[in-house]
């Protein structure tokens, strides 16, 4: 996919593309983990999905968001509502 996108100048849309399927794979492989791993596959869907629509400048600043502060947020609640 990101072969596809970049080999078509559609370099924009890469950050919305890489947060909506590795959202999508936290979501499936959440699936029989503790809840908040598929929520927070839908966070980072929720990001990928806005981050489509959006200047190419934010695209980093929604990466940034989505693969740092979501998951480590998201980390921190697991570890301490599940022992980690």
């Amino acid at each position: 996919m990101t072969f596809a996108l970049a080999q078509n100048g559609l370099h924009s849309a890469l950050p919305g593309m890489w947060l909506l399927l590795y959202g999508t794979a936290v979501v499936t492989g959440g699936a029989f983990s503790v809840r908040a791993v598929p929520i927070m596959g839908l966070c980072l869907m929720l990001l990928g999905a806005v981050a489509l629509f959006l200047p190419r400048a934010m695209g980093d600043l929604f990466m940034a968001f989505g693969f740092g502060f979501v998951q480590i947020g998201f980390g921190i609640w697991i570890a301490k509502r599940h022992g980690g």
